[in-house]
């Protein structure tokens, strides 16, 4: 971290002087580097990062300060695998494991990137030791630097030689858009920049580590696999047997474990890499995500997402034309997103044709006034037609309540949805039938098309660095999942990206820009909102203002105690958060028999929502129990 900090001219001088500057690559690789650094009471103090100590967890019970500053809670079995650092100033480095960790003796070896003719000219291509990634860029004067990770990128000495890297490459789970890429960048990455003649191919996901011959793979032989959609390898989901898949891996003589996944599949590398550990293998494990649906926790997005971006407004611009082109027309448009909005979000904004979006973060309920229903027909009344975009996972209590159904899991785990665009247009077709509405209604539903595309242009780049990214943190003896943090590429360790989920913050001024573009209601109530405020000032301590009555202290009480305890997971109430334009707060709802376990109720406040429509703000007729079931 030496080399982003600004330091005087006159101090910068000294401290080179002394030998305390940016200097050459100080990682695992130096022979017994010290894990504390004891300053002299004449010596000038260090920055934060230079005087980062190791933390055990008798000094640092049940990893607190990581779980405060991050809002992550680990499990017991990752406390184990966790490895914090701590510095000055609230500073934690949140590493990824070693080698080293468990095979302390291990030689290292110059990296090959000093003598290659392209990277040997550029100026400290090497990224320094103690360059680290901050979780959260945005701070306050005075706010604790947080939580860190470690900056991607080549290093000066490698765990690896060359000639006895043995690479391995397994995609799992769904299509996205970028596979091929990735795995055409692994291959030429590690031929090109470090020699290796050694890579294969795991078939069909996890289980073609047990079930199938490896597939050699070579620069020649991938040179244009990033101008097709899909995955050359081919793609399963489950499969996922720890043992068998480690016993193949130690017998065939694999080092390096590249795995490009979404979530379910990092804790699959996650569960890989223990297993590794526990038989004292020296096998690097590196994890790449993969969700179209861009819900991967703490990296800024995942490959492929920008693509389904740019297909998605294709397929709003068709609804958008069939809408218009009829009376009362209506275009409905279902896109990705199981669990987190993200793809019907920014089509949305990116398109500016649709009238309204419907995620899985955001409630919001047909009947009643402030409804669906209603907004439907005051926007064919004013334009004629109107399109509505809808996430996959949205709605779906309410299709639950109407047509009954056991759960069922696919392969991987992940609950099968009912699909909430066709139950949509029945339910848009039997309204307007018993008001006696002419109304011509188009489904459009491009999920399949979206996947099976090539990436575009910004997606293919972002897919080659990633790619690069985790060779270099594979051959310098790294296990970890990379991704972007804040612009900059990072080692996250696996816990990080497989503890949670990444989800649209209606909290957040996108979604407020969201609302204010397709001026839709925020289908909430009055008595939300009031729940809202009073949480807020709960929340930040305020007192109670003067004048209020003995029913509003009896309240503050209540909802204090609910906000205290009784709800799990509940996210906390920041003051940026609740003074942004239009933005939302979350509040916690106080469990009931029929709601036990339910997150919390997301509102607009109205007095920053009046460019939108007048509707939607009272919902007094709606269930309350569906408000309060689903969490935002």
């Amino acid at each position: 971290m030496a080399s982003h900090i600004i330091l005087p001219k006159e101090e910068e001088e000294e401290e080179v002087e002394e030998g305390l500057g940016v200097a050459v690559e100080a990682d695992h690789d130096l022979p017994e580097p010290p894990r504390y650094r004891h300053l002299q009471p004449a010596q000038k103090a260090l920055p934060f990062s230079a005087t980062c100590v190791r933390i055990s967890r008798d000094s640092y019970p049940n990893l607190r300060a990581l779980r405060n500053a991050s809002a992550t809670s680990l499990r017991d079995d990752d406390d184990a695998f966790a490895k914090l650092d701590e510095g000055d100033y609230g500073y934690v480095l949140d590493d990824v494991q070693h080698l080293t960790d468990y095979l302390p003796e291990l030689p290292t070896f110059p990296n090959p990137l000093q003598d290659h003719p392209a990277y040997s000219t550029v100026k400290q291509y090497f990224v320094n030791a103690d360059d680290t990634v901050p979780e959260k860029v945005v701070v306050q004067k005075n706010s604790p630097r947080g939580v860190h990770f470690r900056r991607a990128g080549p290093r000066q000495r490698v765990y690896f030689e060359p000639e006895d890297v043995k690479a391995c490459i397994v995609t799992c789970g769904g299509l996205c858009p970028g596979l091929n890429t990735v795995i055409r960048e692994l291959v030429c990455g590690l031929s090109h920049m470090y020699n290796v003649n050694d890579v294969f191919g795991i078939q069909n996901g996890y289980k073609g580590f047990y079930s199938s011959n490896y597939l050699r793979m070579t620069p020649k032989s991938v040179n244009d696999i990033h101008k097709r959609g899909g995955t050359v390898l081919g793609s399963s989901r489950g499969g996922h047997d720890t043992h068998k898949i480690v016993d193949n891996i130690q017998d065939r003589g694999i080092n390096q474990v590249y795995i490009i996944g979404g979530d379910g599949t990092q804790k699959g590398a996650y569960e890989i890499f223990k297993e590794i550990r526990r038989r004292g293998l020296k096998v690097a494990v590196a994890g790449i995500p993969k969700t179209i649906d861009n819900d991967i926790a703490v990296i800024d997005k995942s490959f492929g997402f920008d693509t389904a971006v740019e297909e998605a407004q294709r397929a709003i611009d068709a609804a958008h034309v069939e809408a218009s082109s009829a009376e009362n027309g209506i275009g409905l448009v279902k896109l990705m997103g199981r669990y987190s909005g993200f793809i019907a979000m920014y089509a949305t904004l990116a398109s500016r044709d649709v009238d309204c979006c419907l995620i899985p973060e955001s409630l919001f309920y047909l009947e009643g006034e402030g409804g669906l229903f209603e907004y439907i027909e005051r926007r064919l009344k004013e334009n004629n037609h109107m399109v509505i975009v809808v996430a996959e996972g949205a709605g779906q209590d309410l299709i639950a309540k109407s047509i009954p159904v056991a759960d069922q899991l696919d392969a991987s785990g992940n609950k099968l949805l009912l699909d909430v665009g066709l139950w949509l247009t029945h339910k848009i077709k039997d309204h307007c039938k018993s008001k006696k509405m002419e109304m011509t209604i188009k489904y459009i539903d491009p999920t399949y098309m979206i996947r099976a595309i090539p990436s575009n242009a910004s997606d293919n780049v972002y897919c080659t660095l990633l790619a690069h990214s985790a060779i270099h943190g594979a051959m310098a003896g790294y296990s970890f999942t990379v991704g972007m943090v804040n612009g900059r590429h990072a080692y996250i360790p696996f816990h990080r990206v497989t503890s949670t989920r990444s989800k649209v913050k209606i909290t957040d001024r996108m979604w407020a820009r969201l609302l204010s573009s397709t001026n839709q209601p925020s289908f909430l109530s009055k008595e939300d909102i009031m729940e809202a405020r009073e949480a807020e000032r709960l929340a930040n301590r305020l007192p109670v203002p003067a004048g209020s009555s003995e029913h509003t202290k009896k309240h503050s009480a209540s909802v204090l105690s609910n906000a205290s305890g009784d709800v799990q997971g509940a996210p906390t109430l920041t003051l940026s958060q609740l003074h942004q334009p239009a933005a939302a707060i979350t509040v916690p709802a106080p469990p009931s028999s029929a709601t036990a376990g339910t997150a919390s109720v997301a509102v607009i406040d109205p007095d920053d929502r009046n460019r939108t429509s007048g509707t939607g703000r009272d919902a007094g007729t709606r269930d309350r129990s569906t408000a309060r079931g689903r969490g935002s």
